[in-house]
């Protein structure tokens, strides 16, 4: 279904630039492709170049202080260009918006913002910008109700690989994490709806899709549908001509036997899994509400590796949570060498406003910089024998992009999400190709195209 857009607006932005900067997960990127969707929709072109941009847009993420902090900082640099140019439109969206705190402060201490919106509504932007052009005055629309099912189809990053979101919201309530408050309260879509729109990019060419939900574990539990998220998967497996399919993020507590037995049965679910285990206390996982035990993450993620042979798993892990002691750092340490991860993002603690964890005293900085140095001395190590098991294999890879420092290498990846490094004419971008490795960090994996 497409938007019915008004064709008042395409007189008014027909080749007007726009520039966006992305804070954050998945999801926000997610977000900001429906952004670019509407935007172009209207007339706009996308550029670049963030100072030439006639509509400047910060699409945020308040999971992290330090995303807050970036945002607050590239922000207020735009105030001279806003002055010298006042009619750039300055827009800031995003879960940061979604919250009174950090909305107040864009609010009094940045004027040079001309329209604010949540993460419920994006599909207004078109009206907001009108109405910002009529009235000449500061837009604000927040919406404190969850938008019912009303996705669009719209154009992704590249022509071979898209999100699909299954689901909005979360109901688990993590003392540290402000996700609800942000995306509201757990809401799946239609599988019927999730069918469709896989089966139109599939017919479009789109090579790789990948399910989107806060915790796409839970799926369904709360519908009047009765499927299940692995029920889900298989579906969407089922489709032909998808040739990759991938899921983010998982919550231990609902991986189910029945998830890891469809992912063992269709070649086409990429053997990758991201199981975010943030702790390995007991006690800490406790505090954070967390709802599993050490015990539990590890039955859960050796029994992966037991039934999908070479799999790779990726997890969140939090550094300094207040009520984390040595012991508890050390169980965490325990248990990454005992998964073996392929990868993880780690982070230190950051309190959130109106979070139950915001309210407890916070760790002296020194001891949680040691335990986060010491944490990174455990994983990149184990990253790096889990790349060297690479050497000498082909694989098969979904080219991406240009490397960053290198025009005449291209990056991709595997099935097991490992990140490829390898000489190739960019004709072959978003093409499937195979590659003998040959090289390796604790990062990357490289090697030779063969024709």
């Amino acid at each position: 279904m497409q938007l019915k857009t008004n064709e008042i607006y395409k007189d008014h932005f027909k080749g007007k630039t726009y520039n966006i900067t992305t804070f954050g997960c998945q999801m926000n990127e997610h977000d900001s492709e429906r952004i670019s969707y509407l935007l172009e929709d209207i007339g706009y072109k996308k550029t670049e170049n963030r100072d030439e941009a006639d509509l400047i847009l910060f699409n945020t993420c308040l999971v992290r202080e330090n995303a807050e902090l970036k945002l607050y900082g590239q922000v207020g640099s735009l105030k001279r260009l806003k002055e010298e140019n006042p009619e750039k439109i300055i827009v800031v969206s995003g879960c940061m918006m979604q919250t009174s705190v950090a909305r107040e402060v864009i609010e009094k201490k940045h004027k040079e913002v001309d329209i604010i919106f949540g993460t419920k509504n994006i599909n207004s932007l078109p009206d907001l910008l009108f109405r910002y052009l009529e009235s000449g005055e500061r837009v604000i629309d927040i919406s404190e109700d969850n938008v019912k099912d009303d996705y669009v189809n719209y154009n992704s990053k590249n022509n071979f690989q898209a999100y699909v979101n299954i689901m909005r919201g979360c109901d688990n309530f993590c003392s540290y994490c402000i996700v609800p408050q942000s995306r509201g309260r757990e809401e799946s879509r239609r599988p019927s709806h999730i069918i469709e729109e896989i089966e139109n990019l599939v017919r479009e060419g789109y090579k790789e899709v990948t399910l989107l939900g806060q915790n796409v574990n839970s799926y369904g539990n709360k519908s009047d549908f009765n499927v299940t998220f692995p029920e889900l998967l298989e579906k969407c497996a089922q489709i032909d001509g998808l040739k990759r399919l991938r899921f983010t993020t998982s919550h231990p507590k609902d991986l189910s036997d029945d998830l890891i037995k469809v992912i063992k049965k269709y070649d086409n679910i990429c053997n990758y899994f991201h199981l975010p285990m943030q702790s390995g206390s007991n006690k800490v996982l406790k505090d954070m509400n967390r709802k599993y035990t050490k015990e539990k993450y590890l039955e859960r993620a050796l029994k992966l590796k037991e039934e999908i042979p070479g799999i790779s798993i990726s997890t969140d892990i939090i550094v300094g949570y207040p009520t984390e002691d040595e012991e508890d750092f050390i169980e965490t340490l325990d248990v990454c060498k005992k998964v073996g991860f392929d990868s993880a993002f780690t982070f230190k603690y950051s309190p959130r406003p109106n979070t139950k964890a915001s309210k407890l005293t916070p760790i002296n900085d020194m001891i949680v910089q040691d335990r986060f140095d010491r944490l990174l001395d455990t994983l990149y190590p184990i990253f790096n024998e889990k790349n060297k098991e690479y050497l000498g294999k082909t694989v098969e890879v979904l080219l991406e992009s240009e490397s960053k420092n290198n025009r005449e290498v291209l990056t991709g990846r595997t099935d097991t999400f490992k990140l490829v490094h390898v000489k190739a004419d960019n004709s072959l971008i978003g093409k499937f190709v195979k590659v003998k490795i040959t090289d390796h960090t604790s990062f990357t994996i490289s090697g030779d195209l063969i024709s």
